[in-house]
């Protein structure tokens, strides 16, 4: 056999090998999920393409990803709770499992009627969180599906909403910051009720005759490396275009100038929680990653 179809052997295996080891396409909610609680307040509908969770007095629901991740661009299509959503709080997050686990969140907090949710955001890793960011948002997320998503790489994780960043956590392990990078994580969302502190803190309690609260999800994507996979790499970065959501180019996304723009008009017109701001939360200091850029 010659040297040159040796070689195009060679590049078949890696690149057949490569896309086993990343997915990128729309998933199925049958294959993809699991119901992790609430029995039928879970329910996955039109073939496995939509999903909803239901809260009602006596339990939420909720779901989990049958695969694990390792770095990757994760999107959901969600559509939350209208109405008096007060008291009820809707996740999607990733996580690992253990004491010192790590974790990138989104909640949704809900609020009585006429009154805006508060996105809340953190960022665990090695079981320590407390970076908390939140954020009232510019449209209204009952009335229609938005993307939100995250980008994990080993040099940051951005969070963004409808492809417009909100907030961006650096790897500044070279100041001590512990960064979330050696644990894979799955895929979580639960609908469940946080009267208790959801809403105002605890004022306003959830509404149970509006019950049941359903929240709605679809066009899960994972453009990830899937964790125990026997490929050492999930393919190479593209750089043939700018558009972040091609396959790979997450592996080195970073903000641009129109990027970094997008993500001051968030932070400052819609921002309403900094933990990088709270001097009173931490009087010997903020913590080391609050002054360093937030790019």
């Amino acid at each position: 056999m010659s040297s040159c179809n040796i070689s195009r052997m060679l590049l078949l295996s890696l690149f057949i090998t490569s896309l086993l080891a990343m997915t990128a396409s729309a998933g199925n909610f049958f294959q993809d999920f699991d119901i992790t609680f609430g029995d039928q307040r879970a329910r996955i509908l039109e073939g496995g393409q939509f999903l909803t969770l239901n809260l009602d007095k006596y339990s939420g629901s909720g779901f989990k990803s049958k695969k694990e991740y390792l770095f990757g661009r994760i999107d959901m299509q969600i559509k939350l709770v209208p109405g008096n959503s007060a008291g009820t709080v809707t996740t999607y997050y990733l996580s690992s499992e253990g004491p010192i686990h790590d974790e990138i969140d989104f909640e949704f907090l809900g609020n009585s009627s006429g009154n805006p949710y508060t996105l809340h955001t953190n960022v665990f890793s090695q079981g320590k969180g407390d970076r908390e960011q939140q954020f009232h948002l510019w449209f209204d997320p009952t009335k229609a599906f938005h993307t939100y998503s995250f980008v994990w790489n080993s040099q940051r994780i951005i969070f963004l909403v409808d492809n417009i960043p909100i907030r961006v956590f650096n790897n500044l392990e070279s100041f001590g910051v512990p960064f979330p990078k050696n644990q894979p994580m799955r895929v979580y969302s639960s609908l469940w009720n946080a009267d208790d502190w959801a809403t105002q803190g605890g004022r306003v309690k959830t509404d149970w005759t509006q019950a049941p609260f359903t929240a709605s999800y679809r066009n899960f994507k994972a453009n990830a490396c899937v964790a125990g996979s026997s490929s050492s790499s999930c393919g190479v970065a593209t750089t043939a275009s700018t558009d972040s959501t091609q396959q790979g180019a997450w592996q080195t996304q970073t903000l641009d100038a129109a990027g970094r723009n997008r993500l001051r008009w968030v932070q400052q017109k819609f921002m309403v929680y900094n933990y990088c701001s709270d001097l009173k939360r931490f009087p010997q200091g903020l913590p080391v990653e609050c002054k360093r850029s937030r790019f």
